[in-house]
Parts: structure tokens; C-alpha cells; sequence
């Protein structure tokens, strides 16, 4: 088994963003009202080689959200509080060309949650099934998905994705858990927080944890710092999602790789785990 890095081109967001300010309700107007950005960030897709097939963890985004009207005008978080960099050569279909991957080859995408830079890629995999666990797809349906964030006018027409059904146990810190491959060395983690049902991907190689973490934090040094992001619904949640992570890596050796750390694909080269004190 092996596991790629694939940059589906970067993302700027607001630092209030990246290290959320202020209680639970004023923590998104923080991010909007806040005139400080930080440097663009990666938008990092996973491409795990299995043995039963290549498995897709996010699709990363696409150039589209450069078009003028891709996003809803009304939508304050589009107009005022990120920028997308994506160019149609970084989106993961064509990544996968020059790998010598087709996306017909892609058994199964799983999906983190369903913000468009973890999602907005999935056009390139319409003979794959995709995996989301149900209550954040159904989240992002209609009017009220718009009104926080996600764009299920630009999914597409065919999207109908598997559920994602957890095992009745927990799998060490984390209350449910889903084995993706026959030998368990693929598993899906609820790690609530970022969305109220986004989930995570541990890829077992030789004894290394490598955890796939979609937006549980946006870097490695906000996971062990404990800093909650400001998009969150429920910082409380995330925090405790952190310390489920933070309490697995105490126990296994584990290479963190959230999406929007511009050191993971360096972590993941040269399997540099995480440090608890």
C-alpha cells in the first residue's frame, strides 16, 4: 500500500479562520470582519494504492471556482472571507493522468465532509462509489446547505453517494468507526467538529498510522496547541476531537496529515510522526 499527496492548488483564508476569536456566536463575524490573511495554503487529495483497488480521500477542488457566478453572490463567506487558486491542470483527474491513474481506476472516494474544496472535484469520478457519512450530505442539501457554505448546485447531477455505516464499537478514542478494506488496514473515524459529521481516514503501513484529517485542524501546530478553527459550529466538539487525536497518536505512531498543512506531503514523505510531550 502506498499513499500520494495530490495539491489541488491553494486557498487563502482570513487568520480569524485559521485560529478562531471570540465565543461560539461571533466567531464566524470575526472571520468575515477580519482584515488580516494569511499565506495561500495547499488543498491537499489523498490517493491511497490498495490492493483492492485505489481509494480517493477528498477530491480537492476545481478551477471552476474562479467563474464569475460559480458561487451564490449573496453568500458574505464567498464575497468577502476566501480566494481559491485552482488551475484546471492542478484538479485530480488530471493529476491522476500523470500518474497513470485513470479515475475509472478509483474503487471508492471517500469524502472528509463536503466543502467544496474537499468535494469540488468530484466530477472526475462518476463510475467510483462515493462514501460520505449521511447527516453531512444531507447538510448540505437546498437553500439551508448554501446558507453555510456548501454549493450543492455546482454537485453533480449523478452524485448519490454510499452512506458510510459505523461499527457498533469504537476504535480507541474514536466512538465509531468504519473498516473501508476486508483487513481493516484502511478505516473512516467520526472526528466531529470542523462540520458536525466530518469524518477522517487512518491508512495502517507497517505499524505507522498515517491519519488523513480533512479540516479536524488546519495544521499540525494548531492540533498539538489545541487552537479550534473559526468556522466551526461547535468549537467544544472540535476540541474534543483534537484530544481523541492527540490521545490515539500517544498510543500509536501516527504521520497527521490535516489538508491545508503546507508541511504534510513532507510528513508523509518522510513518515515524521507525531510528537506528544
Amino acid at each position: 500500500m502506498k499513499i500520494h499527496a495530490i495539491q489541488t492548488g491553494t486557498v487563502e483564508i482570513k487568520k480569524n479562520q485559521l485560529i478562531g476569536k471570540g465565543p461560539k456566536s461571533l466567531r464566524l463575524v470575526n472571520v468575515l470582519l477580519g482584515t488580516k490573511w494569511v499565506e495561500p495554503l495547499p488543498i491537499y487529495a489523498w490517493v491511497i494504492e490498495h490492493k483492492e483497488g485505489v481509494i480517493v480521500v477528498d477530491t480537492g477542488d476545481t478551477a471552476r471556482t474562479s467563474e464569475p457566478g460559480y458561487f451564490p453572490r449573496w453568500q458574505p463567506y464567498y464575497k468577502f472571507a476566501v480566494r481559491f487558486h485552482v488551475k484546471p491542470e492542478q484538479e485530480i483527474g488530471a493529476q491522476l493522468k500523470q500518474m497513470g491513474i485513470s479515475p475509472k481506476d478509483v474503487k471508492k472516494v471517500i469524502l472528509t465532509h463536503m466543502h467544496t474544496d474537499h468535494a469540488g472535484g468530484l466530477h472526475h469520478f462518476p463510475e467510483s462509489r462515493i462514501f460520505v457519512n449521511m447527516p453531512e450530505y444531507q447538510r448540505t442539501l437546498g437553500f439551508q446547505g448554501k446558507l453555510i457554505g456548501y454549493v450543492p448546485h455546482r454537485m453533480p447531477a449523478w452524485l448519490s453517494p454510499d452512506a458510510i455505516v459505523f461499527d457498533d464499537e469504537g476504535y480507541g478514542p474514536f466512538r465509531k468507526f468504519w473498516n473501508v478494506t476486508s483487513n481493516g488496514d484502511v478505516k473512516v473515524v467520526a472526528t466531529e467538529g470542523h462540520t458536525p459529521a466530518h469524518i477522517s481516514v487512518i491508512s495502517i503501513i507497517e505499524d505507522v498510522h498515517y491519519f488523513l484529517a480533512g479540516d479536524t485542524s488546519y495544521s499540525e501546530e494548531t492540533l498539538l496547541r489545541k487552537i479550534t478553527d473559526g468556522v466551526s459550529p461547535n468549537p467544544n466538539q472540535a476540541l474534543e476531537t483534537m484530544r481523541n487525536i492527540l490521545s490515539f497518536a500517544s498510543q500509536h505512531p501516527t504521520v497527521y496529515l490535516p489538508s491545508h498543512d503546507s508541511k504534510s506531503e513532507m510528513r508523509l514523505k518522510n513518515k515524521i510522526t507525531l510528537s506528544i510531550d
